[in-house]
């Protein structure tokens, strides 16, 4: 039975059969990879932090709040700081508030977000072990809440730093054709298909330099907002999930 928009339980079992690539393999090779990326590419780090702070000024790295896998003893999504360059600027109007994205993303946080070299402190992430090379792209809290107990499965495996959903539309399809995709990815989690995603991506981050700017906004509309717009939320539905996003991330 298929739970209604936005709608969250408490728990989600997370009881599902791995085979041997997924249990062992795959945590080697996100250790190995991602190691290997930090040494190889250290200068690379490097050169983008001095830009980004000559650029856009301090902090160099920004950090976000996201749901990760999720527990196997609670049933719940362990929330980790994911790590980016930033990208936008802190510009702000008369009263102090900060300009919208699209104002703040200038032509060098663009770049960065075309090449997705942004994505490069997530290395870290990967060694750390909240999230792996491939999986389901780790969304926002504000947008975990909106998504029903079938779409939350998404997070019974490691988000990832490409997936399925990134490699067949990314923004240019819906949140949930996103979501579809994802759920489609933790059916059959093999080093084939993980492989083939890797290829994917390199040649649309590097060759087609597909960002992810959503037509003319700096940033797709985030899950609730695009419900919201679609009517597929009310208002009342939607305040309310925002208020149980704030208090997950206290």
């Amino acid at each position: 039975m298929k739970k209604k928009q936005g709608e969250n339980s408490v728990h989600i079992r997370v009881e599902r059969k791995c085979g041997f690539y997924e249990k062992y393999a795959k945590r080697l090779i996100d250790i190995v990879c991602s190691l290997a990326a930090i040494l190889v590419f250290g200068w690379l780090y490097i050169i983008v932090a001095i830009l980004v702070r000559i650029k856009l000024g301090s902090p160099i790295l920004f950090k976000q709040p996201r749901p990760g896998k999720i527990d196997s003893k609670t049933g719940q999504e362990k929330i980790f700081y994911m790590y980016k360059f930033r990208s936008m600027s802190d510009e702000t109007d008369s009263d102090g508030n900060l300009l919208p994205d699209e104002a703040r993303l200038g032509k060098f946080g663009k770049t960065l977000r075309a090449t997705s070299l942004d994505e490069l402190p997530e290395a870290f992430n990967i060694l750390k072990g909240d999230m792996s090379i491939i999986g389901p792209r780790p969304q926002l809290v504000r947008d975990m809440v909106f998504m029903t107990n079938e779409q939350r499965m998404r997070h019974i495996v490691k988000p990832g730093l490409s997936g399925l959903a990134q490699v067949n539309g990314r923004n240019d399809i819906s949140w949930e054709e996103k979501l579809n995709w994802d759920l489609k990815y933790i059916e059959k989690i093999s080093f084939r298909g993980d492989i083939k995603i890797i290829f994917k991506t390199v040649f649309k981050a590097l060759v087609k330099q597909e960002g992810i700017t959503d037509g003319d906004m700096a940033t797709a509309y985030d899950y609730g907002d695009w419900l919201l717009k679609t009517g597929k939320v009310t208002k009342e539905d939607y305040d309310e999930k925002q208020n149980v996003a704030k208090r997950l991330l206290r």
